[in-house]
């Protein structure tokens, strides 16, 4: 397969190109599996560049009044925003792997602080006081949950930077522990949708109509499923990659599935069995991208869409920061700026067609946002040139 040709399945299949908005948020999501939710900003950003009608009071809705989208963790123990009906399925592939390594690590911090006797026994009783009290109350903040728990104000001793040793209190790594297992949710932000601090809720209150969650191999199988019918084709790399996998589970995962091998510019690359058929012509399109957009971070290689880029729109980490499409592949980055305008800045000559094309979406990104300021959590060398 050829790069026009994954780049026409990337511009259908997650909903960039012209005709394939997504009529609701859901919908936009499911498009390339969950929105990256790790800055709580590009959710809303990432829902808004697949929208036919991009209004962020509808993702708004759907995450916290209609409750379709749950925010967890998920794939490399990164934040998602997904379905609700998927949310079992990443849970069991994924989440509660993460889970486990996460209580054995906290058990060691009480161990090592002295903090109880009994850490198991200790941590289940602190636990079960806040799922408690969430249910009684429907909701509560980090503090409101510190002042009724009051084990979660307890100290740890944690590793910091430099060898230097800091003390926190455990109420956070209860928290996300609790997340992590599946027992509690996160809620609205407290202040503007770009706030990272929320209201916590009982996990029921979110998935009330959610399948049971299925066995971790199956739930593996129907994941890479779904991976490869909205990134594919890619290459085993990329799916350990984008899972957080170890290559050993990625090829169980595929054993179970009919797939294909095919070529990608020398290399090889699988695609399910039944999806070969070539995408059809796509009219030349502009996009805005959030930083972290599922779209840019859905594969390891991404040399077929971002060309020699990654050092301006990437972090040292590997985090990407906003950038600007055209006709399927990344052409520059954008920065919101302090008093609203959208700047962006091209990193190869595109012609005046296309240039008018991302200026006039830049403009509709910045009515879109309205008074809120946007910042993102992973700074990138030309993000941060573009707005100071």
């Amino acid at each position: 397969m050829s790069m026009l040709e994954r780049r026409r399945r990337l511009a259908r299949r997650h909903r960039l190109a012209p005709g394939t908005a997504a009529a609701d948020p859901v919908e936009a999501a499911r498009s390339v599996i969950g929105l990256h939710a790790t800055d709580p900003a590009s959710v809303i950003l990432a829902a808004l560049a697949r929208l036919a009608a991009p209004e962020v009071t509808a993702v708004e809705r759907a995450l916290y009044e209609d409750r379709a989208l749950v925010r967890m963790l998920g794939m490399r123990r990164t934040m998602f925003s997904v379905p609700t009906d998927f949310a079992p399925i990443i849970q069991s592939a994924c989440t509660r792997a993460i889970a486990v390594k996460e209580r054995r690590q906290l058990l060691r911090f009480i161990e090592g602080g002295q903090v109880a006797d009994d850490p198991a026994a200790w941590l289940a009783e602190v636990q079960d006081a806040v799922v408690r009290h969430l249910r009684a109350h429907g909701s509560a903040t980090a503090n409101e949950l510190s002042t009724a728990v009051p084990q979660m104000r307890a100290p740890l001793t944690l590793p910091g930077p430099g060898g230097q040793q800091v003390t926190q209190a455990i109420g956070p790594r209860v928290l996300f522990l609790l997340g992590a297992d599946g027992l509690i949710a996160r809620g609205r932000p407290l202040g503007s949708w770009t706030s990272s601090l929320v209201r916590w809720h009982p996990i029921e209150a979110w998935l009330r109509n959610a399948p049971a969650e299925p066995p971790t191999e199956q739930a593996r199988i129907e994941l890479v499923r779904r991976w490869l019918g909205a990134f594919g084709p890619g290459t085993l790399a990329d799916l350990a990659w984008w899972t957080g996998w170890p290559v050993g589970d990625v090829k169980r995962a595929l054993a179970g599935l009919e797939v294909l091998e095919v070529e990608l510019d020398g290399g090889t690359g699988l695609v399910l069995a039944d999806d070969l058929a070539p995408e059809s012509t796509v009219r030349p399109f502009a996009a805005l991208l959030p930083a972290l957009d599922p779209s840019v971070m859905g594969w390891k290689a991404r040399d077929w869409f971002l060309g020699d880029h990654a050092k301006a729109l990437f972090d040292r980490n590997g985090n990407a920061g906003p950038t600007i499409w055209w006709d399927g592949r990344i052409v520059g980055g954008w920065a919101h700026r302090k008093d609203g305008e959208v700047a962006i800045r091209l990193l190869e000559d595109v012609g005046a067609d296309a240039t008018g094309a991302i200026t006039a979406a830049a403009d509709r990104l910045a009515g879109s946002v309205g008074k809120v300021r946007v910042t993102p959590r992973f700074r990138t060398p030309l993000e941060k040139e573009l707005a100071a």
